[in-house]
């Protein structure tokens, strides 16, 4: 328990200064001390996940969905190991996590202790190992140095991106010299003053003999621009899509980009007469289709990175007040008008077989859901289809995992955003994906979260079916798995938890709305067929020189 004022009681009280009201992680010998420093305060709760992937993906989620910051601590050896994947993430998608990693005391470095990772006598180096998922990490083997360690990652954080902290035991369990370590210094405040010119910029898109087209991206989320984002595309006459990662920056009817975007976009974007990314590098997944067009146009850009393709780029690390500016600038531009984008949708053929289509599927639930629910979408087929078909709500957030596409992050990330937004959320996954992590519903189950996992069941990797199907002629199958009941399953293991499965579209509806209206978490198991093709561009490309795609 607490013995005057230890390296963890500094660490919790600056993350408590900075606003964080939730820790994520796995508790372990190694981390325990930062447990303890937790529970002797009113303002931070320290929150037990099951798996440490799943933890970091809470951490990651609590921060997209708004809290500036999502905290993971974890033990030594193992568990620190499987933060490494939802870092990566995080680290991809440039969301701002802090990592806290035990290690064993520093006089068993390199003498052969369990777990050691100190990088001594031939040990596993986790300063080398972590440095690659993050932007900033520090093996913090002095007490004194603790308040420069944790001041330098936060700052990292803050750019996009995680930072790591690597504790042994002794140095948690030290005693600070000094009483008051300042921690009011680095509570969150608001944005400052940056100095940019965007006098370029503002030449070219004012110069453009015609319509402008803005894609915006992850970082008007982060930054909360979505009101300067608005104010913007107002000043410019310009009609807003957005990657697939921001689909929830620029109101439910803005179009998406990319392999699992709406094929429209290319075509305005080709039309127009320049393009501006705001706050995106614009990766693969979210301009394939746009290449063409992209080279066609002048291309513009303002955010904390310039993109992948080459454009005119101002840096801006906060988009509230880079947005604003520029709008300024380029306001009163005569006869511009903005259009809506068109919102065309892929067309993957029609599926005879069995269990309930993603279209038909993604029509009910956008029927049912309120306007300020949050959506976090997983990996594979039916997140395709949720980003494809399903708009976001117009108060509610939509959380997509497409720096490292791992599946299973949804259920850690939703409950994430569950801690921090405290409304529904609804988490949308397949079955490959709940047979990775979704034990994590367990831990929604014990917090009481205002959940509903919606669980796509086609007993299959359904989306390396599909690519069994174009690209390897269909003549056998890894990826299939045996029938199951999720719902009834996690009815049977975690009693009184309202779940139910639906094998019928009819039947959808009525199960959404009885799930929704729950005060704590849900289940609705949905059975569909591992053979639909998915909304995904680069199947459906395949497919017009392809005809082996099952339709049973």
């Amino acid at each position: 328990m607490v013995n005057g004022r230890r390296v963890v009681d500094h660490i919790v009280g600056v993350l408590a200064a900075r606003g964080v009201r939730h820790v994520f992680g796995v508790d372990g010998a190694n981390i325990e001390d930062l447990y303890d420093a937790a529970y002797f305060r009113d303002d931070i709760t320290a929150v037990l996940a099951k798996h440490e992937f799943s933890a970091a993906a809470m951490a990651d989620g609590y921060s997209r969905s708004g809290a500036a910051l999502g905290v993971v601590a974890a033990t030594s050896g193992g568990g620190c190991l499987n933060t490494v994947p939802g870092l990566g993430e995080s680290l991809a998608s440039r969301v701002p996590v802090l990592a806290l990693i035990g290690q064993p005391p520093t006089a068993s470095d390199g003498r052969g202790s369990f777990q050691d990772t100190s990088g001594c006598g031939g040990a596993l180096d986790a300063a080398a190992l972590f440095s690659t998922v993050s932007l900033y990490c520090r093996r913090v083997v002095r007490a004194a140095d603790v308040a420069g360690a944790i001041r330098d990652a936060l700052a990292a954080a803050a750019r996009g991106g995680p930072a790591v902290l690597l504790l042994p035991k002794d140095v948690q369990q030290a005693q600070l010299d000094s009483a008051d370590p300042a921690e009011h210094h680095l509570a969150e405040s608001g944005p400052t003053a940056v100095s940019f010119d965007l006098r370029r910029l503002a030449d070219g898109l004012r110069g453009a003999a015609g319509r402008v087209t803005v894609i915006a991206g992850e970082q008007v989320a982060r930054d909360d621009a979505r009101t300067e984002l608005a104010m913007l595309a107002d000043a410019l006459g310009a009609p807003v899509a957005t990657v697939p990662d921001a689909k929830d920056v620029a109101g439910p009817s803005a179009p998406v980009t990319g392999v699992m975007g709406h094929p429209g976009v290319a075509e305005s974007v080709g039309r127009g007469a320049a393009c501006l990314l705001v706050g995106t590098r614009l990766p693969v997944t979210a301009r394939a289709g746009l290449d063409d067009a992209l080279a066609a146009v002048p291309l513009f850009s303002i955010g904390s990175a310039p993109p992948y393709l080459p454009c005119v780029h101002v840096s801006a690390p906060d988009l509230r007040i880079a947005l604003p500016a520029l709008a300024r600038a380029v306001c009163g531009v005569p006869g511009r008008h903005a259009e809506a984008l068109p919102h065309s949708r892929l067309q993957p053929r029609p599926h005879l077989g069995p269990g309930v289509r993603y279209r038909d599927a993604m029509a009910a639930i956008d029927t049912a859901l309120p306007g300020d629910a949050d959506i976090v979408v997983d990996a594979g087929n039916i997140g395709a289809a949720a980003i494809h078909q399903l708009p976001a709500r117009g108060d509610g957030r939509f959380l997509v995992a497409l720096g490292m596409g791992g599946m299973g992050y949804s259920f850690g990330a939703g409950i994430g955003t569950a801690f921090h937004r405290a409304r529904r959320t609804v988490v949308i996954a397949g079955d490959g994906a709940f047979y990775m992590h979704g034990m994590e519903i367990h831990t929604a189950v014990q917090y009481r979260l205002p959940i509903t996992f919606l669980l796509f069941d086609n007993h299959a990797h359904a989306m390396c079916v599909t690519r069994e199907q174009l690209f390897y002629g269909n003549h056998y199958s890894y990826n299939r798995f045996g029938p199951s009941r999720l719902s009834a399953g996690l009815a049977a293991m975690f009693p009184g938890l309202p779940a139910v499965d639906v094998a019928d579209v009819d039947a959808l509806p009525a199960a959404l709305r009885t799930a929704l209206n729950r005060d704590g978490p849900s289940v609705v198991a949905v059975d569909c067929s591992p053979d639909e093709m998915p909304p995904f561009a680069p199947f459906l490309t395949q497919e017009d020189s392809h005809d082996t795609l099952s339709t049973r």
